[in-house]
Protein backbone atom coordinates (compact mmCIF):
# COMPACT_ATOMS: atom_id res chain seq x y z
CA UNK A 1 0.00 0.00 0.00
CA UNK A 2 1.03 3.25 -1.10
CA UNK A 3 0.53 7.02 -0.55
CA UNK A 4 0.80 8.64 -3.60
CA UNK A 5 3.89 10.96 -2.33
CA UNK A 6 6.81 10.32 -4.23
CA UNK A 7 9.78 9.72 -1.80
CA UNK A 8 12.83 9.47 -5.22
CA UNK A 9 13.42 10.09 -8.79
CA UNK A 10 14.85 6.85 -10.10
CA UNK A 11 16.04 5.96 -13.42
CA UNK A 12 16.11 3.04 -15.28
CA UNK A 13 19.67 1.66 -16.05
CA UNK A 14 18.73 -1.80 -18.18
CA UNK A 15 16.06 -3.42 -19.22
CA UNK A 16 16.53 -7.27 -19.73
CA UNK A 17 14.32 -9.64 -21.43
CA UNK A 18 14.12 -12.66 -19.13
CA UNK A 19 11.66 -15.20 -20.51
CA UNK A 20 8.37 -15.01 -22.78
CA UNK A 21 6.49 -11.86 -21.28
CA UNK A 22 9.23 -11.24 -18.56
CA UNK A 23 11.05 -8.43 -18.29
CA UNK A 24 13.74 -7.46 -16.03
CA UNK A 25 14.43 -3.61 -15.01
CA UNK A 26 17.33 -2.39 -12.77
CA UNK A 27 16.80 0.89 -11.61
CA UNK A 28 18.83 3.56 -9.54
CA UNK A 29 17.74 5.14 -6.80
CA UNK A 30 18.83 7.41 -3.68
CA UNK A 31 18.03 4.63 -1.39
CA UNK A 32 20.43 3.15 1.29
CA UNK A 33 20.85 -0.24 -0.24
CA UNK A 34 20.52 -2.04 2.78
CA UNK A 35 17.51 -0.95 3.68
CA UNK A 36 15.87 -2.42 0.76
CA UNK A 37 14.71 -5.77 1.24
CA UNK A 38 14.67 -8.57 -1.38
CA UNK A 39 11.06 -8.92 -1.69
CA UNK A 40 9.70 -5.80 -0.68
CA UNK A 41 7.05 -3.35 -2.51
CA UNK A 42 8.49 0.01 -4.39
CA UNK A 43 6.06 1.71 -6.56
CA UNK A 44 7.47 2.56 -9.92
CA UNK A 45 5.52 5.50 -11.37
CA UNK A 46 2.92 3.85 -9.76
CA UNK A 47 2.90 0.14 -10.62
CA UNK A 48 3.86 -2.12 -7.21
CA UNK A 49 6.98 -4.45 -8.44
CA UNK A 50 8.64 -6.55 -6.13
CA UNK A 51 12.29 -6.15 -5.46
CA UNK A 52 13.98 -9.26 -6.43
CA UNK A 53 17.89 -7.57 -6.80
CA UNK A 54 19.77 -5.33 -5.29
CA UNK A 55 22.98 -3.51 -5.72
CA UNK A 56 25.14 -0.53 -6.72
CA UNK A 57 26.10 1.01 -10.59
CA UNK A 58 28.69 2.97 -10.16
CA UNK A 59 28.37 5.59 -7.14
CA UNK A 60 24.19 4.78 -6.85
CA UNK A 61 22.01 2.60 -5.63
CA UNK A 62 20.10 0.36 -7.17
CA UNK A 63 17.37 -2.48 -7.45
CA UNK A 64 16.22 -5.24 -10.11
CA UNK A 65 12.19 -5.62 -10.33
CA UNK A 66 10.43 -7.82 -12.69
CA UNK A 67 7.71 -6.51 -15.01
CA UNK A 68 4.86 -9.62 -16.38
CA UNK A 69 3.22 -9.72 -19.35
CA UNK A 70 -0.14 -8.43 -17.70
CA UNK A 71 1.93 -5.77 -16.07
CA UNK A 72 3.68 -4.76 -19.71
CA UNK A 73 0.18 -4.39 -21.48
CA UNK A 74 -1.59 -2.78 -18.89
CA UNK A 75 0.93 -0.07 -17.64
CA UNK A 76 3.99 2.46 -19.57
CA UNK A 77 6.33 -0.31 -18.23
CA UNK A 78 6.32 -1.82 -22.04
CA UNK A 79 8.16 1.56 -23.28
CA UNK A 80 9.97 1.89 -20.49
CA UNK A 81 14.03 1.81 -21.60
CA UNK A 82 17.65 3.03 -20.87
CA UNK A 83 17.26 6.44 -19.29
CA UNK A 84 13.74 6.62 -18.32
CA UNK A 85 12.81 8.32 -15.17
CA UNK A 86 10.52 7.02 -12.54
CA UNK A 87 8.71 8.66 -10.01
CA UNK A 88 9.55 6.04 -6.59
CA UNK A 89 7.46 5.68 -3.29
CA UNK A 90 8.57 2.73 -0.78
CA UNK A 91 5.77 0.86 1.00
CA UNK A 92 3.31 2.17 3.76
CA UNK A 93 4.82 1.35 7.19
CA UNK A 94 2.30 1.32 10.33
CA UNK A 95 2.94 5.00 11.87
CA UNK A 96 3.72 6.50 8.59
CA UNK A 97 1.97 9.88 7.26
CA UNK A 98 -0.69 8.90 5.10
CA UNK A 99 0.45 12.40 2.88
CA UNK A 100 -2.04 11.68 0.01
CA UNK A 101 -4.04 9.48 -0.43
CA UNK A 102 -4.55 5.35 -0.45
CA UNK A 103 -2.69 3.98 -3.55
CA UNK A 104 -2.60 0.23 -4.05
CA UNK A 105 -0.09 0.43 -6.70
CA UNK A 106 -2.25 -1.54 -8.93
CA UNK A 107 -2.72 -0.08 -12.15
CA UNK A 108 -6.38 0.59 -13.67
CA UNK A 109 -4.94 1.95 -17.15
CA UNK A 110 -3.13 4.33 -19.21
CA UNK A 111 -4.09 8.39 -19.61
CA UNK A 112 -2.96 10.47 -22.43
CA UNK A 113 -1.81 13.85 -21.69
CA UNK A 114 -3.55 15.80 -24.47
CA UNK A 115 -3.13 19.41 -23.07
CA UNK A 116 -0.50 21.60 -20.32
CA UNK A 117 -1.01 25.12 -19.60
CA UNK A 118 1.96 26.66 -17.93
CA UNK A 119 1.44 29.58 -15.39
CA UNK A 120 4.44 31.39 -13.27
CA UNK A 121 5.09 28.45 -11.36
CA UNK A 122 2.53 25.65 -11.97
CA UNK A 123 1.07 24.43 -14.33
CA UNK A 124 -2.39 22.61 -15.50
CA UNK A 125 -2.38 19.14 -16.82
CA UNK A 126 -5.58 17.85 -19.17
CA UNK A 127 -5.78 13.91 -19.73
CA UNK A 128 -8.16 11.81 -21.18
CA UNK A 129 -8.70 8.74 -20.05
CA UNK A 130 -10.09 5.79 -21.31
CA UNK A 131 -13.94 5.58 -21.36
CA UNK A 132 -14.65 2.47 -18.93
CA UNK A 133 -12.49 4.60 -15.96
CA UNK A 134 -14.01 8.26 -16.63
CA UNK A 135 -17.01 7.20 -14.34
CA UNK A 136 -14.81 6.85 -11.52
CA UNK A 137 -13.10 10.98 -11.70
CA UNK A 138 -15.30 13.56 -10.13
CA UNK A 139 -14.06 17.12 -9.35
CA UNK A 140 -12.13 17.37 -5.95
CA UNK A 141 -11.97 13.37 -6.10
CA UNK A 142 -8.35 11.81 -5.93
CA UNK A 143 -6.41 10.10 -8.42
CA UNK A 144 -2.91 8.66 -8.75
CA UNK A 145 -0.98 9.66 -11.96
CA UNK A 146 2.98 7.96 -12.58
CA UNK A 147 2.12 7.33 -8.58
CA UNK A 148 1.54 10.92 -7.65
CA UNK A 149 -1.44 10.96 -5.58
CA UNK A 150 -3.28 14.40 -7.32
CA UNK A 151 -6.58 16.43 -6.43
CA UNK A 152 -9.08 16.84 -9.47
CA UNK A 153 -9.70 20.01 -10.82
CA UNK A 154 -12.25 20.04 -13.95
CA UNK A 155 -13.80 16.80 -15.09
CA UNK A 156 -15.52 17.05 -18.93
CA UNK A 157 -16.82 13.53 -20.25
CA UNK A 158 -13.46 11.27 -20.20
CA UNK A 159 -10.96 14.39 -19.51
CA UNK A 160 -9.81 16.18 -16.39
CA UNK A 161 -7.16 18.38 -15.36
CA UNK A 162 -5.08 18.60 -12.39
CA UNK A 163 -3.57 21.76 -11.06
CA UNK A 164 0.53 21.11 -10.24
CA UNK A 165 2.64 22.94 -7.75
CA UNK A 166 5.73 24.21 -8.20
CA UNK A 167 7.15 21.63 -5.99
CA UNK A 168 5.53 18.61 -7.72
CA UNK A 169 6.97 19.55 -11.02
CA UNK A 170 10.66 20.43 -9.15
CA UNK A 171 10.19 17.09 -7.80
CA UNK A 172 8.63 14.23 -10.08
CA UNK A 173 8.31 13.42 -13.42
CA UNK A 174 5.15 15.69 -14.56
CA UNK A 175 7.87 18.75 -14.83
CA UNK A 176 9.05 17.52 -18.18
CA UNK A 177 5.90 16.19 -19.66
CA UNK A 178 4.30 17.46 -22.97
CA UNK A 179 0.91 16.57 -25.00
CA UNK A 180 1.35 13.48 -26.08
CA UNK A 181 2.80 11.73 -22.78
CA UNK A 182 1.63 8.15 -21.69
CA UNK A 183 0.47 8.35 -18.04
CA UNK A 184 -0.13 5.13 -15.46
CA UNK A 185 -3.29 5.67 -13.81
CA UNK A 186 -5.14 4.63 -10.72
CA UNK A 187 -8.46 5.49 -9.58
CA UNK A 188 -9.37 6.25 -6.28
CA UNK A 189 -10.18 3.17 -4.32
CA UNK A 190 -13.30 4.88 -2.82
CA UNK A 191 -15.10 5.55 -5.61
CA UNK A 192 -14.85 2.05 -7.36
CA UNK A 193 -16.52 0.84 -4.46
CA UNK A 194 -18.84 3.44 -4.56
CA UNK A 195 -19.88 2.83 -7.87
CA UNK A 196 -19.80 -1.08 -7.87
CA UNK A 197 -22.08 -0.37 -4.36
CA UNK A 198 -24.30 1.82 -6.64
CA UNK A 199 -24.43 -0.64 -9.66
CA UNK A 200 -25.56 -3.91 -6.98
CA UNK A 201 -28.42 -1.95 -5.28
CA UNK A 202 -31.62 -2.76 -6.56
CA UNK A 203 -33.12 -0.36 -9.01
CA UNK A 204 -36.47 2.34 -7.62
CA UNK A 205 -39.24 1.11 -9.55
Amino acid sequence: MFTGIVSDLGEVLDVEEKAEGLRRLNIACGYDTDSIDIGASIACSGICLTVVGRGRTGNRSSFAVDAAAETLRMTTAAAWQRGTKLNLERSLRLGDELGGHMVSGHVDGIAELIARDDFLDSAELTLRVPAELARFIAPKGSVALDGISLTVNKVEGDTFSVLIIPHTLQVTTLGALRPGARLNIEVDQMARYAARLLESMPQAR
